[in-house]
């Protein structure tokens, strides 16, 4: 058995990159006064964190489901954590994404 099959398997998950990329696309979606570079990967998106209220999570859903291809459903059980952080976001993304 070689070494390399001992190695857990692990999902994928966003590089800095995409979390740059979705930084940026939140901002400008957005109009936002922050720059995509001061948004903290674990940083909360809404409410305290960014700031932001269900208006702007459902202006975010709408780009990045066009930008990436694929489905953010308002009634989705997992929205809180999927909009939770750029983090999770971009996970959710890297997971998802057909474009």
């Amino acid at each position: 058995m070689s070494e390399s099959s001992s190695q857990p398997v692990t999902t994928p998950v966003a590089d800095a990159a995409l979390m740059r990329e979705v930084a940026e696309l939140v901002v400008s979606s957005l109009n936002l006064e922050t720059a995509a570079a001061d948004i903290q990967p674990d940083d909360a998106l809404y409410g305290d964190g960014l700031g932001l209220d269900s208006i702007d999570i459902l202006e975010i859903a709408l780009v990045v489901s066009k930008r990436y291809g694929l489905q953010l459903r308002a009634d989705n059980e997992d929205n809180t954590a999927i909009f939770q952080s750029l983090r999770s976001l971009s996970e959710h993304i890297a997971l998802q994404r057909t474009k």
